[in-house]
C-alpha cells in the first residue's frame, strides 16, 4: 500500500474516543500509538492532526484533560472521555457503519443485467 490512506472526516474523531474508550486516560503519543498498532501500521496519525483534534474534542466537551507524569516521567496531558464524549461516540459508530454498509454495498459486484426479452 503507497502511504497512509486518507480518512474520511471524522473518522479520526472517532478513532481517539474508541482508544480512550478502551484504554481510559491516555496522553496524545499513547493515543497515537494505539492507533498505529491497533491497525497494524496502515492508520499513522501525525501530531498536526492529533492535537487539533484533541482541542477540538475538548472545546465540544467530549474530552477533559488531567496534567500526569508518563511512563518516561515527563509531565503529560492525559485525556479521558466525558459522559457527553461517549454518547458522540456511539452516536458516530453507529453512522460510521450506516455508511460503511452503503459504500460496501456499491463496490460489491452486481450480477449483470438480463437481457430483455
Amino acid at each position: 500500500m503507497a502511504g497512509t490512506p486518507e480518512l474520511l472526516r471524522g473518522t479520526l474523531d472517532m478513532m481517539i474516543l474508541t482508544v480512550l474508550d478502551r484504554h481510559g486516560a491516555e496522553h496524545g503519543y499513547g493515543i497515537m500509538r494505539h492507533i498505529r498498532e491497533t491497525s497494524q501500521g496502515v492508520l499513522i496519525v501525525e501530531e498536526g492532526s492529533l492535537y487539533p483534534a484533541l482541542h477540538r474534542l475538548e472545546k465540544r466537551g467530549c474530552l477533559s484533560h488531567e496534567w500526569r507524569r508518563s511512563e518516561s516521567n515527563r509531565r503529560a496531558r492525559y485525556y479521558s472521555l466525558t459522559p457527553k464524549g461517549r454518547k458522540r461516540l456511539r452516536e458516530q459508530v453507529t453512522d460510521w457503519n450506516v455508511v460503511a454498509e452503503a459504500v460496501n454495498h456499491v463496490l460489491r459486484p452486481q450480477p449483470a443485467p438480463r437481457p430483455a426479452t
